[in-house]
C-alpha cells in the first residue's frame, strides 16, 4: 500500500492523487498538515527519499526564511522545523515500503508503481 502525504490546497498534490487514481492505485491518504509526522518518521521518509533533509523542504516558503534556515543549517534543526511547521515539507510525497518519491514532477511517481 502506498501512503500519500497530501495537502488538498496544493495543485501538485491534487495532481498526484489524479495520477494514482487514473492508474487504479489504492492509497492511504494522509493530510500531513492535520496529522503531522514526528522527527523519527521524517527521518525514515528522508532516508527512503534518498535526499538530504533540506531537499525535502519548501525552501522558498516565507516560514523557511523567517526561521533563518538555509543550506548550512544543522539537519536536526531542519527536521525540527518540519515538525513544528509541517507546511515546510515538500509535497506531495508518496511512500511505499522503504522507498519514497516527491511528486515534482508528478510523473516521478512512476518509480513506485513497480514496487
Amino acid at each position: 500500500m502506498i501512503t500519500y502525504w497530501h495537502n488538498p490546497r496544493c495543485s501538485k498534490s491534487r495532481a498526484g492523487l489524479t495520477f494514482f487514481d487514473e492508474r487504479g492505485v489504492a492509497l492511504t491518504v494522509r493530510k500531513y498538515l492535520e496529522d503531522s509526522p514526528g522527527i523519527e518518521e521524517l527521518k525514515a521518509v528522508q532516508s527512503a527519499l534518498g535526499v538530504a533533509p533540506l531537499e525535502m523542504m519548501r525552501r522558498k516558503d516565507q516560514i523557511f526564511k523567517d526561521l533563518g534556515l538555509g543550506p548550512n543549517s544543522d539537519p536536526e534543526a531542519l527536521f525540527q522545523a518540519m515538525v513544528d511547521h509541517p507546511i515546510l515539507i515538500e509535497r506531495p510525497i508518496a511512500i511505499h515500503g522503504d522507498k519514497a518519491v516527491i511528486g515534482r514532477p508528478t510523473e516521478a511517481f512512476e518509480t513506485l508503481l513497480d514496487c
